[in-house]
């Protein structure tokens, strides 16, 4: 912690500027470290909370913003073959491709309190050709959210800074995890109820309006157009 006080003597806020856009690159930084510390010393007077904040998000969201841009220029046949160098091996690739495929939003929104996610969402979200106001929408919000959490930490706690991040690097990206995967679960059930009544309101409005044919005479059988329509919607066509 006192190397990191050091460094806020000789850069000021450069240091959180430059250090978390270059944590957003996948380079090696300690940006919650270095954002706790800074919250401590706002604490004592020796940084403003407000600038802290600003020059923390400013540095990690326009990392986050390049690295969008890159993945999204150089897509996935390079990092397949050259994401080594960035240190996004294949199989990292992958796997993150995966959750992007299963979670989606919600993975680019925790993804900064995630070690090992947050470093690479912004190539990730590239090579999938993710919408650019998608990623500023929930990656903007979710970092705020992170920078927020650690600044807090640091000015509230002030000399258990350490003690506080070893916690939460123990814990909190399993519980968001569990959240993600909960939240993704709890989406799908309700959209499939949703599904199961439309196609059932379908059904029977359909039967209604076949029950009578030309003559007056009731039918009990759907016209097929009605039967294919409520089929569609009950597979969520």
């Amino acid at each position: 912690m006192e190397w990191m006080q050091t460094m806020f003597d000789q850069y000021g806020y450069l240091l959180l500027v430059l250090g978390l856009f270059a944590e957003s690159l996948a380079l090696p930084f300690p940006g919650e470290l270095a954002m706790a510390v800074a919250g401590h010393m706002a604490a004592l007077g020796g940084t403003r909370f407000g600038l802290t904040v600003a020059c923390s998000y400013g540095g990690a969201l326009t990392g986050t913003i390049l690295t969008y841009a890159l993945g999204r220029r150089l897509g996935t046949p390079f990092f397949e073959a050259h994401g080594r160098y960035f240190l996004l091996k294949p199989e990292r690739l992958r796997l993150l491709t995966d959750w992007f495929g299963r979670y989606g939003d919600k993975l680019i929104f925790v993804s900064y309190f995630v070690p090992g996610l947050r470093h690479f969402t912004g190539y990730v979200a590239g090579t999938l050709r993710v919408p650019l106001r998608t990623l500023l929408l929930y990656n903007g919000a979710g970092g705020l959210l992170w920078v927020l959490v650690y600044i807090t930490l640091g000015y509230r706690f002030g000399g258990r800074i350490e003690e506080w991040l070893h916690a939460l690097a123990g814990y909190a990206a399993p519980a968001i995890l569990i959240g993600v995967v909960l939240a993704a679960g709890l989406a799908l059930y309700k959209r499939r109820r949703r599904q199961a009544s439309g196609a059932a309101r379908l059904r029977e409005a359909a039967s209604r309006l076949t029950q009578l044919r030309p003559g007056g005479e009731p039918s009990t059988r759907p016209s097929p157009a009605s039967e294919i329509a409520a089929e569609r919607i009950g597979k969520g066509r």
